[in-house]
């Protein structure tokens, strides 16, 4: 247990700066441990920042910080601290891995900490039966709502029981009744551990309120520390927010400004939105059922209710973007149809998560916007400077959208949304996420073009100050609308002091509950009892590395798209290029231009046509005939007869031939040249017969061609055990680099950098499950090359699949390599892709021996795994080698692995850079 009259964090003038943003500003700050400890601050003043560099999920630029007594630089330190840490990042359900259930998850975490099967069962029965999670242990993470989706982290974070609990965000995007149940699951762990610290950060300034002890940021900065009394003290004002304002560079003396809102003016006009009865099931799964209501034109019609209830779905049938399976929906009196663009002209639709091209500038997304709504180019410019003035953009413009703060890329997207001038304007949680300040502004524009525009809007937010904005209100609960009204009279219903009260009551009377699932008490053990020994966790851990190997075959096993790419594309591949992919030059188009059409003549052309080479395609006209069939590709082979052939023949001259040959492939050219080379020896050899020449007396030796191996000389004999070569170093190369390239993108990788886990155990594990992938697809694809190939394997078959074994380890951990290199899915399979096949193809044997090429090529192949697993696969195919032959192959392909692991462990960062 940490000394409690010692801060938990210690920072000292920490500078961290991305690029030209500087997040953090020499922040010197020490934070009191045993307390619930809140940051507040608008999005982008570094609150995220400050939180991943105390978890030591981020590399520290300058400065100085001390976390639970030790100085976060230090690896070692990062190491002992790793189990008394727990973080849970920003983002619902961030540190959740979708496809497994809520056991497999907390399952993982509960691995990764050293806890035993009977500690791990009894810590999850004990935490999700506290949360309300216990029934829905079988399904998967990514069909949880978002508040269910908060408890699951919250329990993973809790497993391990650890003295430092940090959350960034944790309840942005989570209705009210889950949101008390969360701080009300955090007061019960706290009163059985006292010593825990928690530090938070948070939008909701009416958590803030109930927070130990505060920290204000802005700009990276801290503004000022103490508890809420403290602050709203120091500001001389009577709300947290209010003095938040006043704390802020400029904001001496400031007011929050209040927002007024005019009265709806209506009169009489028919309704602009009219929802009856309506209901989308997916299979067996209804996720709105009978859902009616009607909206005036110009009202603010707010959508409320637990995460889950189906407000999105009513939403996207609203918009025709869903079709609906039951019921009715108009929109200006017109059934909603999705191929009614008329109608989808007059509906503006912002959706939950940012859904603009963040790579564009807010211009160019505007201006696109523009484009697709068919605005003339004139109007549009026009439209997008008012829009710019209207919404603040003017001074972001040629800013990318994807790097702008969170408030900002808000009013972005409502700024396109009316880009076109909608008479309905449909919002899905526009202000998730947004700080308390923006929020109120983004509200400022809703209601101008409510009252001023005649605008109807539909939103839906977890704000209740928000829906007491609102006209009217309605509260959905499981696909179902439990009623609708004015905010006061739905308060004044339940008889509650406040809108959050009067929603819980009405949730609680809809699940039959009188108290929410987090009132369980916490008994039967679960955050350790005295008599549970201290988990001692080495430097490396055989169990952490099966975890992972479980959790990514799980994973893949799940993934139909993964499982297909890994199975079908190497089978496929195989049959196209084995039969697609021929070293064999037959049926050549041949055509003559016999200019003599004499018997000599076309004896002589008998000499080709004759052959199972050529195909004789009608004789030629004249020689601009010929350019011109060559030149389109219609002929490949032209021989040129001249005129007198015959009778030069006959009188002992020696006429000449021409052959045209089509040069464009030089290798394909050059087989053609010997076969006519062949056919005018073979004319030459009958023609001294008929004369009564022994052929043999005329030349002093003769050469007889026979291939030792491949005698047929069939390319697919000589395809079938190369591309197996290729292929297992191409499919389970992108796999493996598209496997830690998402954990990066969708940020799962933060899992890695704040538990005890390393870089091995890591990369190691996750390996595993892509070279039993290899090794399947190795049997596969000998299987289809014995059988449907039909090309023997003469060699030893224990020693190829021994060193295919060595192959896979080695390309699945150059696979690690390149997943270095990347840090999205996309780019991972093409860097994949284009790193594995191009050297295979030049440098590995697989077109022409590695002995014929250049000596810097050489050196290339000798390093490159595919050249000794393409030698042992011929070998054990074509040439029937055994063991003694083989082996040497086998130890250089085994020595690939650990190199290329070496350079993987060099190459991952324990933290983010």
């Amino acid at each position: 247990m940490e000394d409690q009259s010692q801060p938990v964090v210690r920072a000292a003038n920490l500078m961290q700066r991305y690029k030209d943003v500087v997040a953090l500003a020499d922040v010197t700050l020490d934070i009191p441990a045993g307390k619930v400890v809140g940051l507040i601050g608008p999005d982008g003043v570094g609150k995220s920042t400050l939180l991943d560099l105390i978890a030591g999920a981020r590399v520290m630029q300058t400065g100085t910080l001390q976390v639970l007594g030790g100085d976060m630089r230090k690896a070692g330190h990062r190491q002992r601290i790793g189990p008394r840490l727990a973080y849970m990042p920003q983002g619902l359900g961030k540190n959740l891995y979708q496809d497994l259930s809520v056991q497999e998850n907390l399952d993982f975490f509960g691995k990764l900490f050293g806890q035993s099967r009977a500690e791990r069962n009894r810590r999850i029965a004990r935490l999700t039966r506290a949360t309300g999670l216990f029934p829905f242990l079988d399904r998967p993470a990514g069909k949880l709502s978002g508040g269910m989706k908060q408890k699951l982290g919250l329990c993973c974070a809790l497993l391990h029981d650890p003295d430092l609990l940090i959350l960034d965000e944790p309840t942005t995007g989570v209705d009210p009744l889950s949101r008390r149940q969360f701080w009300d699951l955090i007061a019960k762990i706290r009163q059985e551990h006292p010593g825990m610290s928690l530090l938070v950060s948070t939008a909701y300034m009416e958590e803030a309120e109930e927070f130990d002890w505060l920290v204000a940021m802005d700009a990276g900065q801290v503004l000022a520390t103490g508890t809420a009394e403290e602050l709203r003290a120091r500001t001389g004002t009577d709300s947290l927010e209010a003095a938040f304002v006043r704390l802020r560079p400029g904001g001496e003396g400031r007011e929050l400004p209040e927002l007024v809102i005019p009265p709806l003016q209506t009169d009489g006009e028919r309704p602009a939105i009219v929802a009856r009865g309506l209901t989308r099931r997916f299979g067996d799964f209804t996720a709105v059922s009978n859902v009616s209501f009607e909206i005036r034109p110009g009202e603010i019609f707010g959508f409320l209710g637990s995460n889950g209830c189906g407000k999105t779905t009513t939403m996207k049938m609203l918009t025709g973007l869903l079709p609906m399976s039951e019921g009715e929906a108009y929109l200006f009196g017109k059934p909603v149809n999705a191929k009614d663009l008329a109608t989808r002209k007059r509906v503006g639709f912002m959706s939950q998560a940012f859904s603009l091209y963040g790579e564009l500038t807010v211009a160019q997304n505007l201006a696109l916007h523009a484009r697709l709504f068919q605005i003339p180019s004139q109007q549009a410019t026009a439209r997008i400077a008012a829009l710019a003035d209207r919404f603040e953009l003017s001074h972001v413009m040629d800013t990318r959208s994807g790097g702008l703060p969170l408030g900002i890329r808000q009013r972005l997207s409502l700024a396109v949304a009316v880009l076109h001038e909608p008479e309905i304007l449909i919002l899905d949680e526009p202000t998730s996420g947004v700080d308390p300040e923006a929020r109120d502004r983004f509200w400022e524009f809703l209601i101008e073009l409510s009252r001023h525009d005649k605008v109807t809007i539909f939103i839906s937010t977890h704000f209740m100050n928000e829906a007491l904005r609102c006209d009217r209100i309605s509260l959905m609960h499981a696909g179902e609308v439990l009623v609708h009204d004015t905010p006061d009279n739905l308060v004044e219903a339940k008889g509650a002091t406040s809108l959050e009260d009067a929603f819980v009551a009405y949730i609680e009377d809809a699940t039959g509950e009188g108290e929410s699932a987090d009132s369980v008490a916490l008994q039967d053990g679960g955050v350790p009892d005295a008599h549970d020994p201290p988990v001692r966790l080495g430097r490396f851990s055989l169990s952490r590395l099966l975890a992972y190997s479980l959790r990514e075959t799980v994973e893949v096993i799940r993934d139909p798209i993964r499982l297909a790419f890994a199975f079908l594309g190497s089978v496929i591949l195989l049959v196209v290029l084995s039969y697609g992919v021929s070293m064999d030059v037959e049926d050549l188009t041949f055509a003559a231009l016999d200019q003599d059409q004499s018997p000599a003549s076309r004896s002589y052309l008998s000499s080709f046509t004759g052959s199972r080479y050529f195909l004789e395609q009608p004789d030629l006209l004249n020689r601009e005939d010929l350019i011109r069939q060559m030149a389109a590709g219609e002929v490949s082979v032209a021989v040129e007869i001249p005129p007198n052939f015959g009778r030069d023949l006959a009188r002992g001259n020696t006429p000449e031939v021409s052959a045209w040959l089509d040069g464009a492939n030089t290798m394909r050219a050059g087989t053609v040249e010997g076969y006519i080379t062949g056919g005018h020896a073979i004319y030459l050899r009958d023609l001294m017969l008929e004369a009564g020449v022994d052929p043999q007396e005329q030349s002093s030796f003769t050469i007889e061609n026979r291939y030792r191996y491949n005698p047929t000389f069939a390319s697919i004999r000589s395809m079938g055990p190369s591309i197996p070569a290729m292929l297992l170093m191409l499919f389970p190369v992108i796999l493996m680099a598209v496997s830690v390239a998402r954990e990066k993108e969708i940020g799962t990788i933060t899992n890695f950098y704040v538990t005890p886990t390393n870089r091995i155990e890591f990369l190691v594990g996750k390996q595993l499950p892509y070279v039993a992938i290899a090794m399947c697809n190795y049997l596969v694809l000998t299987l289809m090359v014995i059988f449907v190939l039909d090309v023997p394997l003469k060699g030893s078959l224990s020693a190829i699949t021994l060193g295919a074994l060595c192959y896979g380890f080695a390309v699945t951990a150059y696979g690690l390599v390149v997943s270095s290199l990347v840090k999205t899915q996309v780019a991972a399979v093409f860097a994949a892709a284009l790193l594995s096949l191009m050297p295979t193809m030049q440098y590995s044997g697989m077109i022409q021996p590695i002995s014929t090429l250049s000596p810097e090529a050489q050196m290339i192949g000798s390093a490159w795994p595919a050249s000794y697993f393409m030698h042992l696969s011929v070998g054990a195919y074509t040439k029937g080698l055994g063991w003694a032959a083989l082996s040497h192959d086998i130890v250089k392909l085994s020595l690939f692995f650990p190199v290329f692991l070496a350079i993987a462990v060099l190459l991952l960062r324990k933290q983010e850079k």
